[in-house]
């Protein structure tokens, strides 16, 4: 119906006037799993949808839950055949129940059940694979959790074509979203998904429907499955809008944006209006994975603004992110954390001197696809921060360099990490010095301290018994 078209709804009837390949008239939009819960989310997001003056582009996550039970389904899967029928009687079930009750013409519910039952049968297939074999590859693994955007695309588009609203299902492993071999954890190499793209865009947005993208993965240039993690469909819809050129990305969840706290320990926690792109970055990084930790690299080069809105609440203005830095009164923007970290230390005289020995060690981790978050390094230690779940396993690697300048290995599991971010953080006269005033006045010791390393972040390492309330104190020397 696009382009010129009317809705009646509500009594109210919306006008759509587009202009195809103008980038001014058309805008992003994302959905996570949040906003797909059930029935009466997705009536939500259709509406959402059905209200834009611009061409939507839409991006959509997995139903909420269904990727942990596509992962939970191949780990069970492995261990017993009869477990495949388990994980399959509740997918399809959530996916029917989701059907039955957002859809009302019947012919519209039975062709969107077949495409479900589709879809299903292959996710079954590909299960009672895994238990014949007893493996379960990270190429399968993959594959296998592609199919919750898959699922969640065909009960969208059944909803819009309920409400008389063409759809076209692009499913993103099919037009060009190349990317590296990290299965589990992609990156898309843009210059050649520019490319790929190009003609694809042209055609969609010569088409009259409205385009519901798979988010969540890619492909390998040989075609195999790859995912971008959790939250990897935030990634999917920037990289959309940077194939699109588009002018703006909306991200839609269940909340208004960024908060200057986690509101589940700081009371009077609130809703950050604005935020540069740095900052975001930082924060996805190290502490608040609202959004994917690579979600402004596609378009940062374009300078794309990204608005956070929540579907409950869309008159809000949530958090705008943007290229421009914007320094706020209070400097600080956020106190973020993450206490799923360990700090391994590797103890020598001279250690710091030693040519290579860094990219040594950090190439013996990203072997075994283990990031390194940061490195501290004096003349005797190297300090690095790792993921809690990589730790045992980083141990292991690392032991085997124990020897010659690496006299001793240890680590400490019991940490967390907090960032204190904001632009104007490093350029501000005190700023660190009331970070580590608000934290001393709590008796809190700080393990390491690092301020430099980024243009609009200042981190703490510390006993992770003692975060909750070294943000209190933090967030009260700031904003009372």
């Amino acid at each position: 119906m696009f382009p010129g078209f009317y809705l009646i709804q509500n009594d109210t009837i919306n006008f759509y006037q587009v202009k195809m390949h103008n980038k001014e008239n058309i805008k992003v939009l994302k959905f996570g799993g949040d906003c797909l819960k059930d029935a009466s989310h997705i009536q939500k997001v259709t509406d959402i949808i059905l209200s834009q003056k611009n061409f939507p582009i839409v991006i959509v996550s997995a139903i909420f839950g269904i990727t942990d039970l596509l992962i939970d389904g191949i780990t069970s899967a492995k261990d017993k055949e009869v477990n495949v029928s388990s994980t399959i009687s509740i997918l399809t079930e959530k996916h029917y129940e989701i059907a039955q009750d957002a859809i009302v013409n019947d012919s519209v519910l039975q062709t969107t059940i077949q495409d479900i039952v589709l879809l299903v049968k292959k996710v079954e297939r590909l299960l009672y694979g895994v238990s014949y074999t007893e493996e379960d590859t990270d190429a399968i693994r993959a594959y296998i959790t592609s199919f919750g955007e898959r699922l969640a695309a065909v009960i969208l588009a059944g909803v819009l074509e309920d409400k008389g609203i063409k759809s076209n299902i692009i499913e993103t492993d099919k037009i060009g979203l190349i990317t590296d071999e990290q299965y589990e954890n992609a990156t898309v190499d843009l210059k050649e998904f520019k490319v790929n793209f190009k003609p694809i865009a042209a055609n969609i947005l010569n088409d009259e429907a409205i385009p519901i993208l798979t988010g969540f993965f890619g492909n390998t240039p040989k075609g195999k499955i790859t995912t971008f993690g959790r939250n990897g469909s935030d990634y999917t819809a920037a990289v959309m809008a940077y194939g699109f050129d588009a002018p703006l990305l909306e991200i839609w969840k269940d909340i208004d944006g960024f908060m200057n706290a986690d509101p589940k320990i700081v009371n009077n926690a609130e809703i950050i209006d604005h935020l540069s792109y740095f900052e975001v970055a930082e924060l996805c990084y190290f502490g608040d994975r609202i959004l994917h930790p690579l979600t402004i690299e596609p378009i940062a080069g374009l300078g794309i603004p990204v608005h956070m809105k929540n579907i409950f609440n869309p008159d809000s203005k949530g958090t705008i992110i943007s290229p421009d830095a914007y320094i706020d009164e209070h400097i600080i923007k956020s106190v973020a954390y993450n206490p799923h970290i360990a700090m391994i230390r590797l103890h020598g005289s001279g250690i710091g001197y030693k040519a290579g020995i860094v990219t040594t060690i950090a190439n013996a981790l990203s072997a075994k696809n283990i990031n390194i978050f940061a490195t501290v390094s004096s003349q005797t230690c190297i300090n690095l921060l790792i993921e809690m779940k990589d730790a045992d396993e980083s141990y292991d690697i690392l032991k085997e360099y124990k020897g010659n300048i690496i006299e001793r290995i240890d680590f400490q599991k019991d940490i967390a990490l907090i960032a204190v971010v904001g632009e104007g953080v490093l350029k501000r006269k005190g700023i660190l010095a009331r970070v580590l005033e608000g934290v001393s006045k709590e008796r809190i010791n700080i393990e390491m301290a690092s301020a430099g390393a980024s243009e609009v972040a200042i981190y703490l390492i510390m006993s992770a018994d003692d975060v909750d309330d070294a943000i209190r104190a933090i967030h009260k020397e700031f904003f009372g």
